[in-house]
């Protein structure tokens, strides 16, 4: 069977869930083709024939991270920005136009493909299409409708892109069932929306790990956005080279890897998979900005954390995270120095929390069970 797959390129969790499934399908004797932008269209032609480069949609961004004042301007205006990559100034194509070109680079191939089946990670786009050419669909997200920190000046958006979600044959949350949904507070009242009969909650797409190491240091992952790195780098560094506990801070800057040693913090460009997670898996707790993939690695190995978001999602997840009594949210330098100081005073307590999650959370294999719905819908 022809399968059509779309992911979204704002962080690399959508394209790391893609790519797991593809290649499980891809052996079952499928025909794959694949659709995206940026990062994830260069990790997508590293794994897969048939992968075709389409428009990336972006927020504006700059140094001090996503601006959501010039964003909205942006969704019909041009707006300038530093090319950090071109160490030049550039203008930034209209958001609406880059959405529009987005939906014509995927729909010029499906003529040719006439896939059987579409398969979205957070891309909308595909959606649109499918509902216009009469494809059944499958949507794989952890967001739909967003509470923490979210603009209302953004609801009609989330309103008029959840009729996509309505018209999907099969929703899947790669997360666990309640009361353990690390992204619960970004779903909404899945009934309300008139999509929780089609909605399957079938966990992490992230093997289980049972194996103990001991706990060395606090392991800090930067990820996102040139802007959102250097945010949190900005923010981050400063603390932890103060500190007396060993630290391990992973930049989340692609290519070339250097690292520097400043008092008793590591300090890396890049990690190759391998390395990010043993660094994880050695360390007394996690501190990220609260993705919702690195917040089921943090079940997975069973590690408290201390999430500082930089946008809406990743509040939603860490606001979840501390409620479930396994994180602090902190949102500056000050508050982030109290939260260690928390984290190491109660660690049992965090620690149990997390052990519980991790043990609910082992039943569920998301990755096996996506396979299984989607092989069920092309019988």
């Amino acid at each position: 069977m022809k399968l059509l797959f779309s992911c979204n390129e704002l962080g690399l969790g959508h394209v790391s869930r893609i790519i797991s499934l593809g290649k499980k399908l891809g052996k079952n004797g499928h025909e794959l083709f694949f659709f995206s932008g940026g990062k994830a269209h260069q990790l997508l032609k590293r794994e897969f024939k048939n992968v075709y480069r389409c428009t990336p949609v972006s927020w504006y961004e700059n140094a001090r991270g996503i601006i959501t004042s010039a964003s909205l301007l942006n969704i019909i205006l041009p707006l300038p920005f530093f090319n950090i990559k071109q160490d030049r100034f550039a203008m930034k194509k209209p958001i609406a136009m880059e959405t529009l070109n987005r939906y014509y680079d995927i729909r010029k191939h499906v003529p040719t493909i006439r896939p059987d089946l579409v398969v979205s990670d957070g891309d909308m786009h595909v959606l649109r299409l499918a509902n216009r050419w009469n494809f059944p669909s499958v949507y794989i997200t952890n967001v739909v409708r967003p509470s923490y920190g979210f603009s209302p000046v953004l609801y009609p958006g989330e309103r008029f892109t959840e009729r996509y979600v309505k018209y999907c044959s099969k929703i899947i949350i790669p997360d666990n069932p309640p009361p353990y949904t690390i992204c619960e507070y970004n779903l909404g009242n899945l009934e309300e929306i008139g999509i929780k009969e089609r909605v399957r909650f079938v966990g992490g797409f992230l093997d289980s790990d049972s194996s103990e190491e001991s706990e060395e240091q606090i392991f800090v992952s930067i990820s996102g956005p040139y802007g959102t790195r250097a945010k949190l780098a900005q923010m981050l560094i400063p603390v932890f080279r103060s500190l007396k506990i060993k630290s391990i801070i992973s930049l989340g800057i692609p290519g070339t890897k250097t690292s520097l040693k400043v008092g008793n913090c590591e300090i890396y460009t890049w990690l190759s998979s391998k390395e990010r997670n043993e660094f994880m898996r050695k360390s007394k707790f996690v501190v990220f900005s609260g993705g919702h993939m690195t917040c089921l690695e943090t079940v997975k190995y069973g590690k408290p954390s201390i999430c500082i978001p930089t946008q809406p999602e990743q509040m939603g997840n860490a606001a979840k995270l501390q409620d479930l009594g396994c994180s602090i949210l902190a949102k500056n330098r000050e508050q982030l120095r109290k939260a260690i100081q928390k984290m190491q005073q109660k660690e049992q307590f965090f620690k149990d929390n997390i052990a519980a999650i991790r043990e609910f959370s082992h039943s569920f294999n998301g990755l096996d069970q996506t396979v299984g719905i989607i092989e069920g819908m092309l019988r």
